[in-house]
């Protein structure tokens, strides 16, 4: 059986690679062998990926909706859109959790031209800017023309001191940052000159839905018992984050949710964070 990529190309179904996303989801394994099978009983020959995944997300959701929330974080971050501005900042509080002072949309003089970045953050005495490309298609690739460009744009902030943090400093790292992938050659190039990068994917033992899992770190797009409209009204309103809810149940109010509903949301919420995604992946 093969299934059909975002791209059109056409790939053989992986039913392993399937239950081990199904496990990550906070799941049992009898649970996880019942939607697999739930799954397996509705799909065909040459199922769309994007068909696949809301067949997965829907049954998860019968069964708990905080493990078709956990499923869905691919998806929620790409919801951060469509822009990336959401993406730009939760990339700041992603930094801020692990120890970095950070901030958003600083525009800086160069040697030769002002650039804009979408991320400063200060930790340990280093100064980094990220540039953050969001993508909102489900295969997009950073090829390596953008990493080349990223170089020459750091390059020209380089060597400069800058006023942030009450601190004057100099950049000492870049990074390039994305909810989608990179491509071969792009992560070669960045290895060789230096440049820090961050995707879904890579690195392997570091990378975004790696951090998230650990940090229980979650975007408000995530809740399944939110509809489009509400969660965008919340990014709006800079509630980001899914314990930002659980910690201050009041950041809902506005959206003028009755009790039930309200404790509904409040639920799933508290069970995306209380669950720890195993390290071994």
């Amino acid at each position: 059986m093969q299934v059909k990529k975002y791209s059109g190309e056409l790939v053989p179904f992986n039913g392993e690679a399937l239950k081990h996303s199904l496990s990550r989801s906070g799941a049992n394994m009898e649970q996880v062998n019942q939607v697999y099978a739930r799954v397996i009983s509705e799909i065909y020959d040459g199922i769309s990926t994007r068909e696949l995944y809301q067949l997965a997300f829907d049954t998860l959701k019968t069964v708990r909706s905080s493990f078709a929330a956990r499923y869905s974080l691919k998806k929620a971050l790409r919801d951060l859109g469509p822009e990336g501005f959401y993406f730009e900042k939760y990339i700041a509080h992603l930094l801020r959790s692990i120890g970095y002072e950070s901030t958003t949309g600083q525009t800086v003089q160069g040697h030769a031209v002002s650039h804009e970045l979408d991320v400063v953050a200060y930790k340990d005495g280093k100064l980094m800017t990220a540039e953050c490309k969001f993508r909102n298609d489900i295969d997009a690739k950073i090829s390596v023309t953008t990493a080349m460009y990223y170089l020459s744009r750091f390059k020209d902030i380089s060597g400069i001191d800058y006023e942030f943090f009450g601190k004057k400093l100099q950049f000492q790292e870049g990074w390039l940052i994305t909810n989608a992938y990179f491509t071969t050659d792009s992560i070669d190039f960045a290895e060789y000159y230096g440049i820090n990068l961050l995707s879904w994917d890579y690195p392997k033992e570091n990378s975004i839905k790696r951090r998230v899992d650990k940090a229980v770190f979650y975007p408000i797009t995530c809740l399944t018992t939110l509809s489009d409209l509400e969660e965008q009204q919340l990014l709006k309103n800079q509630v980001i984050l899914v314990k930002d809810i659980v910690n201050n149940p009041e950041k809902l109010d506005f959206l003028g949710l009755n009790k039930d509903r309200k404790e509904k949301v409040l639920k799933e919420a508290r069970e995306l964070l209380d669950y720890k995604v195993e390290e071994e992946y």
